[in-house]
């Protein structure tokens, strides 16, 4: 059912034939699924106890959707299905609009998967999202930030992991001092090597390193990427050539 979109009606009904439903069967579903309002597939599910149940918690669901304001685009769709089988009420997938794109993002009500982890008892809503489909739509629809791509003023680049968390601390207070430029840590403790070239492909500026000498001096070995010229600084003259 979920593929009617991808392959037509007709596909989607020889398949529900090689699986054994005969064919008045499948047009039946077919046409239902035509059906795209809450109320009017309900007066088509009277007879059926748990479509009705179905039905009465979407409607539950979207009371609740109306008590806020809503910022997207939420409709009921009956061809809606999620390929796993634990989820046990509404399911929902997130799609992009004018955009040639499948689904975002998706996921549903579940009651009773965490019990195969030994955790009985807990209800919750899953949901995954595709972070590459995501990336694609905003590079179509040039919806990064200008800012995104501007250079960076200075990477603050730690050498152990004790110079990492001084780094961070140097770090909070840089960016108080500076609120109008661009500065950041890298965010592990790494090789050299590593750390550089990251600051070459964000192209910054500047680089201070900062190993367990700087620490213990209370400097930073600040580089010039565009000069190469290298000179220990302390904060002090850190914030002022920064700014």
């Amino acid at each position: 059912i979920d593929k009617l979109d991808k392959i037509g009606a007709a596909k989607v009904k020889e398949e529900m034939e090689k699986r054994g439903i005969s064919s008045g069967a499948a047009d039946q579903v077919l046409e239902t699924l035509k059906i795209k309002e809450i109320s009017m597939l309900k007066d088509t599910l009277t007879q059926s106890e748990l479509g009705l149940q179905g039905i009465q918690e979407i409607e539950e669901v979207f009371n609740y959707l109306g008590c806020n304001p809503r910022h997207n685009q939420i409709v009921f769709d009956p061809t809606l299905a999620r390929g796993l089988n634990y989820y046990t009420g509404c399911i929902f997938e997130v799609a992009g609009l004018d955009v040639e794109m499948g689904s975002l993002g998706g996921g549903g009500r579940y009651d009773n998967l965490t019990d195969i982890f030994g955790l009985k008892n807990v209800s919750g809503v899953g949901v995954s999202l595709g972070a590459e489909r995501i990336y694609d739509i905003m590079v179509e629809k040039e919806l990064f930030p200008d800012a995104f791509n501007e250079q960076m003023d200075l990477l603050l680049i730690a050498l152990d992991e004790e110079a990492h968390l001084y780094a961070y601390e140097k770090l909070v207070q840089l960016r108080n001092a500076l609120p109008n430029k661009r500065i950041d840590l890298y965010p592990e403790a790494s090789k050299l090597k590593k750390q550089m070239k990251y600051a070459n492909a964000r192209n910054a500026r500047f680089v201070a390193i900062i190993g367990s000498e700087e620490r213990q001096k209370e400097v930073f070995s600040l580089k010039n990427m565009h000069s190469g010229d290298q000179s220990e600084v302390d904060l002090s003259q850190l914030l002022v050539q920064m700014g």
